[in-house]
């Protein structure tokens, strides 16, 4: 079960989380470890060429992993992006993209995860790797108003 709750997630997010409100990003599901996010179409993310430009796309994959990291750890605001890696395998056409995080390794310090970015079509078009910083005291960290 995971350790956040959408209802949760969706209200750091809001409250702690300002990058991603003009993604508008849809958490679908939560498992432990797990975490399906959704990116709504949208033109302002359209680069030259009618495709999906490649920072929406990494972001979509950061923020997916970040919910991931929460249903392992809980609601704790202060796990950040230490490092990740993006593979853009295909271009993908205009409408919703779609992100499944998993976990690979959590450790005290350091949580490893890996993100699939699909299409409408839900054919691959990245592949993400990422590396969370976990904070050392969890319990003092977590968010007081979630």
């Amino acid at each position: 079960m995971p350790h956040i709750s959408l209802r949760q997630l969706e209200e750091l997010t809001e409250q702690r989380v300002p990058f991603a409100r003009p993604y508008r990003f849809d958490v679908t599901r939560l498992g432990e470890g797990e975490a399906w996010v959704r990116l709504p179409a949208n033109d302002g993310l359209l680069r030259p060429g009618g495709t999906i430009a490649g920072p929406a796309m990494m972001a979509l994959a950061d923020y997916a992993m970040y919910a991931a990291v929460l249903t392992a750890i809980g609601p704790v605001e202060l796990a950040v992006t230490t490092s990740l890696n993006i593979n853009f395998l295909r271009k993908p056409q205009p409408g919703d993209l779609f992100a499944k995080a998993s976990l690979l390794k959590l450790g005290k310090r350091l949580a490893v995860g890996a993100v699939d970015v699909t299409g409408t079509d839900r054919r691959l078009v990245a592949h993400v790797t990422c590396t969370y910083s976990v904070p050392p005291e969890r319990d003092a960290d977590r968010a007081s108003s979630v």
